[in-house]
């Protein structure tokens, strides 16, 4: 397991502790993809479907995932926040829920960081989709803010 990879996951299980309840997975962690996975039956509603809630928890931490890795790429510390989001339900997950967030750019985040340098604080949207078999399920776009 890399580096990275076992740190987020050590991370994400003892700072954020609902990540151990829905049983968030770490499968990719690099500065340019970050893949997370969670298992249906801890996360699944009354129509035994994945539940909404934890649709959104699953994409919320894959976006803070990259900026975590982002910013141990560069050796900077900072607290991570998500700030606003918005989210599109498109089709009912009926097995393991996969969000991806991959960053083809480094130019955004690259814009973040020197924001952050100068005055402490820098802000940053990345896009979050988790696709099953049938398809594109859930689109997510989350405005991060990391600061001092």
């Amino acid at each position: 397991m890399s580096e990275l990879k076992s740190l987020l996951k050590k991370t994400l299980h003892e700072e954020i502790p609902l990540t151990r309840e829905i049983c968030i997975s770490v499968i990719t962690a690099s500065p340019q993809l970050i893949e997370l996975s969670a298992p249906l039956a801890p996360n699944i509603n009354h129509k035994c479907t994945a539940f909404g809630g934890s649709l959104y928890a699953v994409a919320v931490l894959a976006g803070w995932s990259m900026v975590f890795a982002r910013l141990h790429a560069a050796g900077l510390h900072a607290h991570i926040v998500i700030q606003d989001a918005q989210i599109e339900y498109l089709l009912p997950v009926v097995e393991t829920i996969n969000a991806r967030c991959e960053l083809v750019s480094n130019v955004e985040f690259d814009r973040c960081l020197k924001l952050f340098s100068r005055k402490g604080r820098g802000r940053i949207a990345l896009d979050v989709q988790i696709v099953t078999q049938q398809g594109l399920a859930v689109r997510f776009c989350g405005n991060y803010v990391i600061h001092v």
